[in-house]
């Protein structure tokens, strides 16, 4: 019996752990290059938040700006009595580092979409989230008309949950080609990270100038914030009652 793989085997088998190892390839190189030029410290910090990326309700707009400003005094881990000292964590790595994982879950997807959808946890968020787009059409409505612009924007604006996963089920959900859906989600993480690098640290510079100003800013935004989720709350309230 031939129990040979055939061609179309070992092309599957590629697209499966390509990605995967170009992923973890690429980190290890980061890894094996921040501990070598005696930046150790800082792939300590980077490495949990890269994970972190992983779990909502984390997103590109919370772990950036955590690399990049909140944990600039290090990390504290708790029972085990250790302080690690990073320092702050160069804008532009954890942009891109953040960016990259998109890219690389995108790639994934483009290969792997249906065989994603099979695997545990991931492929019942995957089955979900299509439900919820075919059910609810008015969500991602936006999106449609504007196509390649549409997903690049939306994964570029920090959404709840519009990473390169997302992104990817979103851009079948409207009828874009694969490839297409791809280059979209790149571009649109490679700039929306940058962008929330750049107020990240644009923040931090003007918190050192006047705090007290900042403070009164952040309270503005975050009262906003609480009024404009009331006031959408009571609308479907309100509507569900008609």
């Amino acid at each position: 019996m031939n129990r040979t793989l055939k061609p179309k085997h070992l092309i599957r088998l590629a697209k499966f752990f390509v990605p995967l190892i170009l992923g973890l390839g690429v980190f290890a190189i980061l890894g094996l290059t921040l501990v070598t030029i005696g930046e150790e410290n800082t792939w300590m910090i980077l490495w949990p938040l890269l994970i972190a990326y992983f779990f909502p309700p984390l997103g590109k707009e919370s772990v950036i700006p955590l690399g990049i400003g909140v944990l600039q005094k290090g990390l504290t881990i708790p029972f085990l009595n250790l302080h690690i000292d990073a320092g702050q964590i160069n804008p532009l790595l954890m942009a891109l580092s953040i960016a990259f994982i998109d890219i690389i879950v995108a790639l994934f997807l483009v290969w792997n979409y249906d065989l994603a959808k099979r695997i545990p946890l991931i492929g019942k968020f995957m089955i979900k989230i299509e439900e919820k787009g075919k059910i609810s059409g008015k969500k991602y409505s936006w999106v449609k008309p504007l196509r390649f612009i549409g997903i690049m924007l939306f994964v570029m604006v920090p959404f709840q949950g519009s990473g390169g996963l997302v992104g990817s089920i979103v851009g079948r959900l409207i009828g874009m080609k694969p490839w297409n859906t791809f280059f979209a989600i790149s571009l649109g993480a490679v700039i929306g990270c940058l962008l929330i690098a750049t107020f990240t640290q644009a923040f931090l510079i003007f918190v050192e100038i006047n705090t007290t100003l900042t403070l009164i800013l952040i309270g503005i935004i975050a009262i906003s914030i609480v009024l404009y989720f009331a006031i959408k709350k009571r609308k479907k309230q309100e509507k569900s009652t008609m």
